[in-house]
């Protein structure tokens, strides 16, 4: 809920349509129907630049849809505000032997609000469509034109949108004036592309021809990384009434910190007194920030407001202050200007958020590449990173949802490129702590300490707060174990720049170490089994894994006077990798049976072959972690 810039998905939307002659989908070559869930049969897009307030995308796409698998690459959804116009929609369905079954146009398609259930202000709309076809497979031929009056943004291609969609031919087409500026970034694009050029008009084309789909292969980079795509940007721009240029970050950052910050930092007289007040007796600058972002978290939430500059730019800062609520533009802005109050720098960062990771590209400057604000207080060399949308977010925490990547701080100097803290392999903890006693009859009770730091630290946070059905509930889905029931559950946060949650459970299972004759058997890891991986052979991408962690579970079972302890062996086993390192030790004193594990996952980029040493080392793991005891009776 705390992504901003949903105007750049308006007009990034690439969408459809044409006639061919014969959509038979007997005649797509069987390679293409290899793996496929839906073929592009032929796309053609044409982005008409013919001035920076007048940008025509023409789209016309033909797609057939195999199985239901297929069905999200059939549907359209346009989105429109009052810079975005709709010129015509249009188009056909035909059946598996090419037959027209259906048409429709404009009128067909539900029009709605694109408000996304938490934004207060939305000025776009959407048209969505959805043919109701129940019969496999289909054939589905749109076109549309829509006018865009802005060129900061301008439509890409990505012709190839899935792993399991094959590509009989798509084409980018590209037309502005001669004179026009733009800068073009090509990913994975082997061609050449072709260049017409006249006195009134220079148009390039790039295509691709019959692109198979392949299996997706697990731990991969992202699809962007690797599938064909191109991306334009034109070095003069106009977007709602405001004019601007730039090649590269520090322009960018320029335009917008002159543009679409600089007025909206003003607060009024008697808030800068509140901060200056509330700061006075604080001996550092730090603290002082610590004891204004506590003010803001308990003054402000979060609501996306979509309006204003084509949502690029925040609110006022003395509007915030007087609402208390806006969305992270309107945060940080409004953070910003209490820092101001005293006398604190701090830049305003664009950033690409998510739990996977994206930096910034720091060879292509583009407005297209941020989807979230976050707040950069440099701090005389103590740097110090503010997620402003959060109100439980501990301060100078960031999470996984920001860590390590490049972002574009928007300064009065212009744009730089930061790079945010990155929460490492041996901080990103889950320790846990479990005393269990086992009944004569299989039932287990006990008591169980976890502590989550570091991108795990957010693991359960979600709990805090929730009622105690809620958290049974949703502590029944994280253990997913039959029978698991919860008698006491509470939780402590320590909430500091390196933040710890603490999860106390009194739990009891229900026959989880079965008798079966003479036999008690026990699955000694009880609640962190780590999840087996395909064998692939003839690996094409590189093995990406996007963070690392370590988990230490110390479990020990006090067990029944009936079972023979004299016959449990003890167990030491450990191996490791390039990927990390297993540990798995089993230890019994009197009736105490202790089970120790340790696992270690590290982040990195690792080449495809190494995948089958990858995948022969996860499900050692699992194998590992199903070890179960068939325990002797007594008699």
């Amino acid at each position: 809920m705390r992504f901003l810039f949903t105007t750049f998905s308006f007009l990034l939307v690439s969408v459809i349509s044409f006639a061919q002659d014969n959509y038979d989908v007997d005649l797509i070559p069987a390679n293409l129907r290899n793996r496929a869930n839906a073929c592009i049969r032929n796309e053609e897009i044409t982005v008409d630049m013919r001035s920076p307030d007048n940008v025509m995308l023409n789209v016309k796409k033909a797609i057939t849809v195999f199985n239901q698998n297929g069905e999200d690459e059939a549907r359209l959804a346009i989105y429109y505000d009052k810079n975005i116009s709709i010129k015509s929609i249009k188009g056909e369905v035909y059946n598996s032997v090419g037959k027209l079954t259906n048409k429709f146009s404009q009128n067909d398609f539900a029009d709605m609000s694109a408000a996304d259930g938490f934004s207060l202000f939305v000025d776009s709309r959407v048209k969505h469509y959805l043919p109701s076809v129940n019969q496999y497979p289909y054939t589905l031929v749109y076109n549309y034109e829509i006018r865009n009056k802005q060129n900061l943004i301008i439509p890409h291609w990505s012709p190839k949108p899935a792993d399991d969609v094959s590509v009989e031919k798509s084409t980018y087409i590209f037309i502005c004036k001669p004179t026009d500026q733009v800068r073009i970034k090509t990913n994975n694009y082997s061609g050449t592309p072709d260049v017409l050029t006249d006195e009134k008009q220079k148009k390039t084309i790039w295509k691709v021809n019959n692109i198979m789909a392949v299996r997706t292969e697990p731990y991969s980079p992202a699809h962007e990384t690797y599938a064909t795509n191109i991306q334009i940007t034109p070095q003069a721009f106009y977007y709602y009434n405001h004019k601007g240029s730039y090649t590269d970050w520090k322009e960018l950052g320029t335009w917008i910190y002159d543009n679409l910050l600089a007025e909206r930092k003003a607060l009024p007289t008697a808030t800068i007194e509140l901060i200056k007040d509330l700061v006075k007796d604080e001996k550092t600058d730090k603290d002082k920030a610590r004891k204004i972002y506590q003010y803001l978290q308990d003054k402000t939430r979060y609501i996306s407001v979509q309006i204003g500059i084509g949502g690029l730019q925040p609110i006022a800062a003395s509007e915030v202050d007087r609402l208390g609520y806006g969305d992270c533009k309107a945060l940080v802005n409004y953070m910003q200007s209490l820092l101001n109050a005293a006398n604190i720098d701090s830049y305003y960062c664009v950033v690409s958020a998510g739990s996977e990771k994206k930096s910034m590209d720091p060879t292509y400057a583009s407005m297209v590449q941020g989807n979230h604000i976050i707040l950069c207080m440099p701090l005389k060399g103590d740097t110090t990173w503010l997620e402003c949308t959060n109100q439980k977010i501990p301060f100078g925490f960031l999470s996984d949802f920001t860590d390590d990547r490049l972002v574009l701080a928007c300064t009065a100097d212009g744009g730089k490129l930061l790079h945010t803290p990155k929460l490492t392999t041996a901080e990103n903890l889950q320790i846990r702590k479990a005393n269990l006693i086992i009944e004569a009859d299989g039932n287990i009770t006990g008591k169980m300490n976890t502590v989550y730091e570091g991108s795990q630290y957010e693991n359960q946070e979600e709990l805090i707060g929730k009622s105690i059905t809620e958290q049974h509930k949703l502590l029944k889905e994280t253990y997913n174990i039959d029978n698991i029931d919860f008698d006491a559950v509470a939780f402590a946060q320590k909430k500091d720049m390196a933040p710890k949650l603490t999860e106390e459970i009194t739990l009891n299972i229900r026959n989880y170490a079965p008798v079966n004759s003479n036999k008690m058997f026990l699955q000694l890891n009880a609640f962190n089994i780590k999840k087996s991986i395909p064998e692939i052979k003839n690996r094409i991408l590189p093995v990406y894994i996007n963070r690392g962690y370590t988990d230490e579970d110390t479990i020990v079972y006090t067990l029944p006077d009936n079972v023979d302890t004299k016959l449990i062996i003890g167990q030491d086993k450990t191996f490791k990798s390039d990927f990390g390192q297993y540990v798995c030790k089993i230890s019994v004193e009197g009736k105490k049976l202790t089970y120790y594990r340790k696992f270690i996952l590290n982040d990195g980029t690792f080449p495809a072959e190494k995948y089958a040493d990858f995948s022969k080392f996860i499900n050692a793991v699992n194998s590992a972690d199903y070890l179960k005891l068939a325990l002797s009776l007594k008699k």
